[in-house]
């Protein structure tokens, strides 16, 4: 049986995400999505026993190829970094965690436009100026908050970020707390914004403790990664 510790791995990230609640004192509800990138199918099916019903992929011909093959209604995730030709693919997303540019922003509103209904998608930002990954810098956050308004095929349903993979806990802290204050900024625009997706396995309780709504877990839940 693939992953056959994996309810017992769902447990304890329970355990420790409720602790974490508990000491932020934000009160929040948080998701788990299982981040299954470079898993087979098998690991789809395994989150779905587990109890997970939300799953994270971060390429979208990966992802495409898992859902021909997994027959369980899981909530899929688009968690990477999406190309502007690509934007048709979110037909199969239930929510895409990285709208990183107002350039992709443009194209995604445009798509949700043409196809009728609005796209839910989280906004990306770069708290620390991380110049390896996108999203919108901190003196952005307040216009493009204004300016997503605008864009009425984009459903802005909350605010993404990611760490520096050695961050200590100080820059942790600085960089969720920024996320948070990101997403304050969405919600006084108009914004619904209510999700706060923040934390990977190596920091998702901090991030819990800064007022995270869902984390995006692999190694903890499925182990080592394959090459």
């Amino acid at each position: 049986m693939h992953f056959q510790d994996l309810p017992a791995r769902v447990a304890e990230v329970r355990e420790r995400i409720a602790a974490a609640v508990a000491r932020g004192g934000h009160a929040q509800q948080v998701t788990i999505v299982a981040v299954t990138k470079t898993h087979g199918p098998e690991a789809v099916r395994a989150a779905w026993d587990a109890g997970l019903r939300d799953v994270g992929e971060n390429r979208v011909q990966e992802a495409l190829r898992k859902m021909e093959c997994v027959d369980v209604p899981v909530r899929w995730h688009l968690i990477g970094h999406l190309q502007r030709n690509k934007v048709k693919a979110l037909d199969h997303f239930a929510l895409v965690h990285s709208i990183d540019s107002a350039r992709l922003a443009d194209a995604v509103n445009a798509y949700g436009l043409a196809r009728g209904r609005a796209v839910e998608a989280l906004v990306q930002v770069n708290v620390v100026g991380e110049a390896t990954k996108g999203g919108f810098a901190p003196d952005e956050w307040a216009a493009e908050a204004e300016r997503f308004t605008a864009r009425a095929g984009i459903s802005v349903v909350g605010v993404m970020t990611m760490a520096p993979l050695a961050a200590d806990e100080a820059m942790l802290r600085r960089v969720f707390q920024g996320a948070r204050s990101a997403r304050e900024l969405f919600v006084a625009a108009g914004h619904p914004a209510y999700a706060l997706s923040m934390g990977m396995s190596n920091d998702f309780e901090v991030a819990v403790e800064e007022g995270a709504t869902m984390v995006r877990l692999g190694t903890i839940l499925f182990g080592a990664r394959d090459t």
